[in-house]
């Protein structure tokens, strides 16, 4: 692609993003002027992808880690052939547009992850490059490739501040995910002014002790660019960090470089002097070079020739290895055709299990039967019980092992997970426990806004963690998971509730669960021979009394056990719910919460952590057997004991 070339994409791109952000007055013209020309040369030139078929498997994927440049995105996407129209772009940031304020997956055509949340997109991006060596090592022959394609980055400054970005980019080098490939939009600049008043250190240097291979170019020189991207493809075993030196703002005469121009449109006497200053008549908004239609519909053609010789060599490939090729689709359908073929573990009535033990029985029967289920612990394994050591562990050298060692990083392992998923082959989990849900919280709120079928693995779910302390024990992080919308929240009372809550989080394509586990063993309850199904919707009566009861004691988890002592001991007749998920609960029609809790009928609740929540059910606030505070440190039985609860203070409620 000649200079010209690259200059009438870049020009088109200034001039859509600058006019775009304008006509909203709001949004965030700086970076896409300012990287005009990298983006010209990845659409134009360097990315193989195809506007006609934007899911493509072996697409090359484009993240804008730096979401809030979203215009940079949508120029190009608009320029390159998607279906993407100028009038959308035209619409920017308005109710109904398919060009919101940051890009959305699933809501705009060629947008790979929902990003703005800084550093988000950079470690979504890590997930897709482990993915990508997942499946090149998992599909890829001795005679065919059909898994051949890089992750690129455009990440900023505030990327690189957020801890996240630390995170995920350390495993990235640990595991040497070669084929990403980040550029680092170097301008100095943020909202406040210049970094230089929050950000001085050597951003190349700490990726080269990341392990990272790293180069460094001016942003405006595209064959500079064009050299460092050939270098980083050749590096096998290595992810590269490209820096570039830009402006932001490149192109407005007065704003340029500046602050001013990070995150507001240029006003309308800047926007005639910008446009004065790249040649473009005054009052002409949304130019696009001819040159630029021209090149971007000849590139098309090629791209479409391209993917279409992909197309004969995945059928060919497919004709040889037909196994592979059943599981290929298995997977695009998100593993669901193998949940029939699970075994859970034997259970009986009477016998005593952690959750979180039950789970890790459960967990490898899935893996044992679903050969795209992956995923790993923060350094947890041991106490979460996850490992799945028949099938591997991840690394440059086995990329076919399935359990990924994520180190303490509970923020990038919930992000990278997110990046997994949006790859589309491989069903992934994570765990650690649940106090330390709030480090992941931001990457589980944006798996949720996505709809991503990722599963949660949380343990040590209360104050029988015990002898940790409050620091340890989760008091108010069930009530904060479920108070996100589309989160699945799964909080099992036995051993088999944990079996079939695995296989409900396993049927779900739609969005995340979270399976809330303990450290403590349990017992396992008689059920009614409906509790499967029943349990689906989101609650079912353990253990009911004839004719209509005097209380209703709905419980969760560990307190389904507790709730069952208290109510054998008293003398009212009780009846118990096994309260598992209150989103699949809320979700029923209002006669099947009658059937559970009869009208005038007196509702405890039972759960031990905050009484949030539970207000939807129990008769009155004060019929909430909860904890309002945090815990101590002690045996788990100990903590109880001194907190009041119970089963003797619950049977106390009960009879009030």
């Amino acid at each position: 692609m000649d200079q010209a070339t690259i200059d009438a994409i870049a020009l088109s791109v200034r001039s859509l993003s600058m006019d775009a952000v304008q006509a909203a007055n709001s949004g965030h013209p700086g970076l896409p002027m300012g990287c005009a020309e990298l983006g010209a040369l990845l659409y134009g030139e360097v990315m193989n992808y195809d506007p006609a078929d934007p899911g493509w498997p072996n697409r090359d994927r484009f993240v804008l880690s730096a979401g809030h440049g979203s215009m940079f995105l949508y120029s190009l996407l608009h320029l390159a052939g998607f279906d993407l129209p100028l009038e959308e772009l035209k619409q920017f940031r308005q109710v109904g547009s398919r060009t919101p304020g940051h890009p959305e997956y699933g809501h705009t055509v060629g947008i790979e992850t929902t990003t703005g949340p800084l550093g988000q997109g950079i470690s979504n991006a890590v997930g897709m490059a482990i993915a990508e060596r997942m499946a090149a090592g998992t599909y890829n022959t001795d005679t065919r490739t059909i898994v051949d394609h890089y992750t690129y980055v455009l990440a900023g400054d505030g990327d690189m501040m957020e801890g996240i970005s630390s995170e995920v980019s350390s495993l990235a080098g640990h595991l040497g995910l070669g084929r990403l490939i980040v550029f680092y939009d170097d301008n100095d600049i943020s909202i406040d002014g210049s970094t230089d008043i929050t950000f001085t250190e050597d951003v190349g240097k700490r990726y080269e002790a990341y392990g990272w291979h790293v180069e460094h170019a001016d942003g405006y020189d595209v064959k500079a660019i064009s050299a460092a991207i050939d270098r980083a493809r050749s590096q096998s075993s290595r992810p590269s960090l490209i820096v570039l030196r830009t402006v932001i703002g490149k192109g407005s005469p007065n704003k340029a470089g500046s602050s001013d121009v990070h995150g507001a449109a240029l006003g309308d006497e800047e926007i005639k002097a910008t446009r004065r200053n790249l040649g473009l008549a005054e009052d002409e908004a949304f130019h696009i070079q001819p040159q630029a239609r021209e090149h971007f519909a000849a590139r098309a053609k090629t791209l479409a020739g391209k993917r279409a010789a992909w197309v004969k060599e995945f059928d060919a490939w497919s004709s040889e290895n037909p196994e592979l090729a059943r599981q290929w689709e298995a997977a695009s359908r998100g593993g669901v055709d193998y949940l029939e073929s699970i075994k859970p573990p034997a259970s009986e009535v009477g016998k005593k299990n952690a959750t979180r033990k039950a789970s890790g029985a459960m967990l490898n029967a899935i893996a044992d039967a679903v050969p795209v289920f992956v995923g790993g612990s923060a350094d947890l394994a041991g106490s979460n019980i996850t490992a799945m050591p028949q099938h591997g562990v991840f690394s440059t050298e086995t990329p076919t092992g399935r359990t990924i060692n994520f180190g303490v990083r509970e923020h990038g392992m919930g992000a990278i997970t997110n990046g997994i998923a949006l790859y589309g082959l491989f069903r992934p989990f994570c765990a650690t426990f649940l106090v330390f849900s709030d480090y992941m919280r931001p990457s589980i709120r944006l798996a949720a806004l996505m709809k991503l079928p990722v599963v949660y693995v949380f343990t040590h779910d209360s104050i029988f963690v015990g002898e940790d302390g409050p620091t340890h024990q989760p008091i108010e992080h069930a009530a904060a998971l479920r108070c996100i919308p589309n989160v699945t929240v799964i909080r099992p009372g036995d051993e088999e509730e944990t079996a079939e809550a695995w296989l409900m989080a396993m049927q779900r394509l739609d969005g995340p669960t979270a399976l809330l586990l303990t450290r403590q063993n349990l017992e396992t309850y008689a059920k009614p021979s409906d509790w499967k199904d029943s349990m689906r919707k989101g609650a079912y009566i353990v253990r009911d009394v004839d004719g209509t009861p005097d209380v209703v004691v709905a419980a969760s988890g560990s307190e389904v056990n507790l709730a069952l002592e208290a109510a054998g001991k008293s003398a009212k007749k009780v009846r118990v719910v096994s309260v598992v998920s209150m989103e699949r609960l809320r979700d029923q029609p209002r006669t099947y919460f009658e059937r559970l809790f009869p009208a005038g009928v007196k509702v405890v609740t039972a759960e031990v952590g905050v009484s949030q929540g539970w207000d939807w059910i129990a008769s009155s606030p004060e019929l909430t057997f909860a904890l309002n505070r945090f815990g101590e440190s002690g045996p788990g039985s100990d903590v109880a004991e001194h907190l009041g609860f119970t089963a003797a203070q619950l049977q106390k409620l009960i009879e009030a």
